[in-house]
């Protein structure tokens, strides 16, 4: 899918453009050869750095060739399956070619450029492609930490059920919470590493007041993989308490079920021995008798529950 955007001279508002021109915002998302080809004979960018773009397995990072500057960053991304969702990272290239062209290349559609379609950016212009790129990476720091939210709400809830449970399921949830914690963090270590490169200035010309929003940009990546780090060390240790705590609580159901067999064998017992072809004494031929054996077998059975019971075995 291609799509253009630029912003208008009134308004400043960003608005889809009918044709690509040096200061608009050419967004690819799982482009077709025919629009990579439309791209590529406009802007003379590397056929390469976009088609490379579309593999999910991407990593941050920063190349150059005679054509232009490929960014890519890593960006969060929801995956839904039904009631469940779960979140991993995926790739988002922005390439500035040598004849000043910026393209934004995913594989998928991104939420990350979202806000700037939606005109929910604070001083967004498609020409300042410094500022752009800037802005791009501060709303990608900013999604993580979102995410992160989103992922927190899941370890309590996780938490308060795991507290009662004995299934298998709860625990296997959890771990996949510390992979998506695995991928952030990885992720955001890389995007840190393009952030460190961009504000020495030599890959981008920095202008008025990008400095300190990429200071900003920086500040919240690392304040994501700081909670990242937090939260994955806290799950670490949720999920090894609560092995421990779904152990137990299967044990505690098991020793519950001895003694209780323990204790409605009594009874079994003692009709079994009654039944068996030996002298009653004075039972025999008593109308009561079936009640006194009865009864006196829910007493030996009621005795034994409390010496269990006292025993914390029942």
């Amino acid at each position: 899918m291609l799509k253009v955007y630029k912003t208008t001279s009134l308004d400043k508002k960003v608005k889809k453009a009918k044709k690509i021109s040096i200061d608009s915002w050419i967004d690819l998302v799982a482009p077709s050869a025919e629009e990579i080809d439309q791209v590529v004979s406009i802007t003379n960018i590397n056929r390469d750095l976009i088609v490379k773009m579309l593999d999910d397995e991407e990593r941050s990072r920063i190349e150059t060739d005679e054509e232009g500057t490929l960014i890519v960053i890593e960006t969060p991304y929801l995956e839904e399956d039904g009631e469940t969702f779960s979140y991993v990272t995926r790739p988002l290239g922005i390439i500035i070619s040598n004849s000043n062209y910026l393209v934004t290349v995913a594989p998928r559609q991104t939420m990350v450029l979202g806000d700037f379609k939606k005109n929910k950016v604070k001083d967004f212009r498609t020409g300042k492609k410094t500022r752009f790129i800037i802005q791009i990476l501060n709303k990608t720091a900013s999604s993580y930490l979102k995410a992160l939210k989103v992922v927190n709400k899941q370890m309590d809830l996780k938490e308060t059920k795991m507290e009662k449970s004995t299934s298998n399921k709860d625990l296997t949830d959890m771990l996949d919470i510390e992979k998506t914690l695995v991928y952030f963090l990885t992720a955001l270590k890389a995007n840190d590493l393009v952030l460190d490169k961009l504000s020495k200035g030599i890959i981008l010309p920095l202008y008025e007041g990008d400095d300190d929003l990429l200071d900003d940009a920086m500040i919240e990546n690392r304040q994501a993989i700081e909670l990242s780090s937090i939260y994955r060390e806290i799950l670490s240790s949720i999920t090894e308490t609560y092995a421990t705590v779904v152990s137990n609580n299967l044990n505690n159901m098991m020793k519950f079920l001895a003694g209780a067999t323990i204790v409605l064998s009594i009874p079994t017992m003692i009709y079994s021995f009654m039944g068996m072809n030996v002298p009653l004494g004075f039972l025999e031929g008593n109308s009561m008798a079936p009640f006194i054996i009865f009864g006196f077998s829910m007493v030996i059975a009621f005795v034994i529950a409390i010496i269990l019971k006292k025993k914390n075995m029942l």
